[in-house]
């Protein structure tokens, strides 16, 4: 056995030749070992004795120099606060040691020797410098790491662990590409997995799982500690994944949340969802709790899903009754008015009290002119302002208490069309109290003049908005008039459908708007807005039959018609089928590209700007964003919706509204006009119910631009970002605008609209289609402000010419901004509650606050744009973890009075 045994002992002399030079560059660098303490020194001299043992003849002396290098470089790894000593002093030895290794037999103590030279190579690594292995190829430390024991990595180190992490997700790329097997690689995954959800490193265990494309392996590795923490990871990155990754992450925290029973949350990620109705029942059947059954009912309420509580939701007759009113909305009135009482301004307001005239100084203040359209304004300011709550003083107020005042009168003070904004209007103050609004509506349908039934049926329409009833009262009613000779009575009557039954997908409407659809003796304005309201009523439903209908109905159209303004609604409503439901638009958008070259492009950019809309596609962004550039020779007007899909797109997550403000500036200063026309309103629906200054500036300034239309835009634009808001400096900049414009009757008319907006519901109501902590997007709210902006585009031929009703549509986003707790008889119950800004708290280590610069105050409370609200008393529990709208409470069983 002796001779064969010689030639190993002679391999290490001959290996052991590079460390003499690096002693010599160490003799060079005499400064350096001078500034050694002796401590340091005396352990660089022992490492430089290991290094030289573990190359020893006899297993015995390099077993134990091994497990003396191991001992030093753990103990060292504890604290990373810099490159632990160990590692630093063996460095110059990678080489010397790396080469042994190659000639060592397999044994344990090769293993032994893999594990050091692992650790080793994550202070050695090179850029791009990968080593040829045969047979594959590996990053160092990974390389070393698999042919190392099996034991736990943790012991080296977090830092170790995560330069794995790293590595293993790029050796995966590889090795995907090259169809090589990933077995061993996943194993090690699993370790790192474990590892970090023991030591509250979360994020990185799910940004490994993406890498390596298993995220369900994070199921079996969250416990009742970290759940919360992976679940708020995965839901706010799923933002910015491309599909289908993003449903994925949140399926993923969907099946986590199920699993621990955290059963609010699940609920509101299952609104997200591809197909949420199947996600929806299996979180209520999966809990007896019939309290936490009515909180997910006001939670599908807000949403504003349409749902039928069946047998296996509840069995009980009785408690299906109490499930189906909650989720049907019909305690949405009665919450608004208790939060109105509580903060005192259940005092109706006149359109006067908004203009606050006297606080103009100069001309303009004294137009006491009663023109018709100053009336029309009138009209507007009050249904906007006095929304809800069932009383104002020119709709409602008693016949005897002034001439002027009854409602009778009003009316007619308006001239033809605008009488049916005036009727409708009573619709929007008596908002979501169906019962008592079409008692009030009921005597105008009997009137001789078809507007005023025009408008009382669009008014019926805007009363039961968002609010279901069984016996569909409003069916009933608007049903009649669709076939109606008057095309004013049957717009009325269509719109009027639209909204009440706004994402509601009822199959008797389908079959009856398409047949006016699809009827060639029907006028242009009843086809654009039969298919508005198909378009509402099917919102984001992908429905082939009915994109089928808008199309035919685009195709049919002659050059004459295709000329019109109003025309441009029809994309908008074939857009709204597929309203956030990206790939599922592609067939329709490639027949689209047959049209008249006229619609063609406008139909086009409008499908890909609605089918992506929230989701935050940024390579669709730079599609957008590419369209605006090119120059355009005719009159083409398909930029319009592209500046629109920008907002619409970006306006998923803040960083990408930010960037988005920032393009749109860009777009201001080198766009053609028609580009910059749509500019305000698309900083208008990015910032919608949440007047930034920044945005605010911008609007400002455009609203002086010399183009008649983008000022237009801009002033009705200042009114969407305050809307709901009563926010001083947009109040007082709308004055002053009235008093610039006094003598321009469209650009006056658009500052009131924009005051009526700004004091929206008396400042109780918000229009922003985002809601629960802006993670939930309600398809109806934006398929209104969609309707809304698209119509915008062109005001003169539509809100200022005689379609100004459109801006009735947008009733489908408004909403209380409240939070509204509730005890579990559901009645209202005062608690004391922080209000203050949201502070994001993804992946910060420890209990961060999620809230920051908070007050106190006691419910019912009203939530601003980034607000968040959190109990202030451990009295009770509340059954969300989202405070907003109806939040029901009980008692704390563990809650003992001081």
């Amino acid at each position: 056995m002796a001779p064969p045994e010689h030639p190993t002992p002679t391999a290490p002399s001959e290996h052991s030749q590079p460390p003499p030079p690096a002693v010599a560059k160490g003799k060079g660098k005499k400064k350096d070992d001078d500034d050694l303490s002796e401590e340091d020194q005396a352990l660089k001299d022992q490492l430089d004795l290991y290094v030289l043992r573990s190359q020893d003849a006899d297993p015995g002396v390099q077993k134990l120099a091994l497990e003396s290098m191991r001992q030093e470089i753990r103990s060292a790894t504890s604290s990373m606060t810099s490159v632990p000593k160990p590692l630093k002093f063996l460095r110059p030895h990678y080489g010397t040691l790396k080469s042994y290794f190659e000639t060592m037999p397999e044994s344990e103590l090769k293993k032994y020797m893999a594990d050091i030279l692992s650790v080793l190579a994550l202070t050695m690594s090179i850029e791009g410098e990968r080593l040829t292995f045969p047979p594959l190829v590996f990053q160092e430390s990974l390389k070393y790491r698999l042919l190392g024991s099996e034991g736990d990595i943790g012991s080296w180190g977090h830092e170790y662990v995560r330069n794995l992490a790293g590595e293993i997700a790029q050796e995966f790329q590889k090795r995907q590409d090259d169809d090589l097997p990933i077995d061993a690689l996943m194993e090690l995954v699993q370790q790192i997995i474990s590892f970090h959800m023991k030591h509250n490193a979360e994020p990185e265990a799910v940004d490994l799982l993406m890498e390596v494309e298993d995220l369900d392996l994070l199921v079996e590795h969250v416990d009742t500690t970290n759940y919360k923490r992976a679940c708020l990871y995965l839901t706010s990155s799923s933002k910015y994944l491309p599909a289908p990754d993003d449903m994925l992450a949140l399926d993923i925290a969907y099946t986590i949340y199920m699993k621990f029973g955290d059963l609010a949350s699940a609920l509101r990620i299952a609104l997200q969802l591809e197909k949420p109705m199947q996600y929806v029942k299996q979180v209520y059947t999966s809990t007896d709790d019939f309290l936490l059954k009515k909180q997910f009912s006001y939670i599908i309420a807000r949403h504003g899903l349409a749902m039928e509580i069946d047998d296996e939701i509840a069995a009980d007759d009785n408690d299906k009754e109490v499930l189906q009113e909650i989720v049907n909305n019909t305690k949405l009135s009665e919450g608004y008015l208790t939060l109105a009482r509580d903060i005192e301004v259940m005092e109706p307001k006149s359109p006067e009290d908004i203009y606050k005239v006297h606080l103009i100084d100069g001309r303009g203040a004294s137009s006491s002119l009663d023109s018709a359209r100053q009336n029309l304004a009138a009209t507007f300011v009050n249904a906007f302002v006095n929304a809800g709550f069932g009383q104002d003083k020119l709709m409602t107020a008693p016949s005897d208490s002034s001439s002027s005042g009854s409602s009778g009168n009003w009316l007619f003070k308006n001239k033809e069309h605008g009488k049916a904004s005036a009727a409708a209007s009573l619709g929007m103050i008596l908002l979501w109290d169906t019962d008592s609004g079409l008692a009030q509506l009921d005597k105008y349908l009997h009137s001789n003049d078809t507007h005023v039934v025009a408008g009382a049926l669009l008014g019926i329409g805007i009363v039961t908005c968002g609010v279901k009833n069984d016996c569909d009262p409003a069916l009933a009613i608007l049903m009649e008039y669709i076939g109606k000779d008057d095309s004013n009575i049957r717009i009325g009557a269509i719109l009027g459908l639209g909204i009440a039954y706004a994402g509601s997908q009822k199959e008797e409407l389908k079959m009856h708007l398409s047949a006016v659809l699809g009827d060639s003796q029907s006028p242009l304005e009843v086809l654009v807005f039969s298919a508005i309201a198909l378009g509402l009523v099917f919102v984001g439903s992908c429905n082939e039959e009915i994109a089928q209908s808008i199309i035919f109905a685009l195709m049919e159209r002659s050059e004459a018609e295709l000329a019109e303004p109003i025309i441009r609604l029809l994309p908008v409503a074939l857009g709204l089928l597929y309203l956030g439901k990206q790939e599922s638009v592609e067939a329709t958008a490639e027949v689209s590209k047959t049209f008249d070259e006229k619609i063609g492009k406008y139909c086009d950019v409008t499908l890909m700007s609605l089918a992506y809309a929230g989701t935050g596609n940024v390579l669709k962004v730079q599609k957008l964003l590419g369209i605006c550039s090119q120059h355009l020779e005719k009159g083409e007007t398909h930029q319009g919706p592209a500046v629109l899909g920008i907002a619409l797109i970006a306006m998923a997550e803040e960083l990408g509204a930010e960037m988005a403000v920032r393009s749109l500036e860009r777009l201001l200063q080198y766009g053609e006009q028609n580009i910059r026309r749509a500019v305000p309103l698309a900083l208008g629906i990015l910032c919608i119910s949440n007047p930034k200054v920044n945005v605010m500036d911008t609007l400002s300034r455009l609203s002086h631009d010399a183009d008649a239309d983008v000022s237009m835009a801009a002033i009705i634009s200042l009114g969407l970002i305050g809307a709901g808001t009563n926010n001083a400096r947009i109040a007082g900049m709308l004055r002053n605008l009235s008093s610039y414009y006094y003598k321009e009757a469209a650009h006056l008319f658009c500052v009131r609209i924009a005051q009526g907006l700004v004091h929206l519901g008396k400042g109780l109501l918000t229009l922003s289609p985002y809601h629960s902590d802006r993670f939930l997007l309600s398809p109806m709210a934006l398929g209104g402000l969609v309707t809304v902006l698209h119509a915008c585009l062109d005001m003169k031929s539509t809100i200022l010419g005689k379609y100004h009703y459109i801006l009735y549509i947008i009733v489908l986003a408004m909403q209380p901004r409240m939070l509204l707790t509730v005890d579990e008889d559901l009645k209202p119950l005062s608690v004391p509650v922080r209000v203050g800004q949201a502070v994001d708290v993804v992946g910060q280590a420890g209990r961060p606050k999620t809230i920051t610069g908070f007050q106190t105050h006691s419910t019912p409370v009203l939530l601003a744009a980034g607000e968040r609200a959190e109990l202030a008393t451990e009295k009770y529990i509340p059954l969300t973890p989202v405070l907003e709208g109806f939040v029901i409470l009980k008692k704390n069983p563990e809650y003992h009075e001081e």
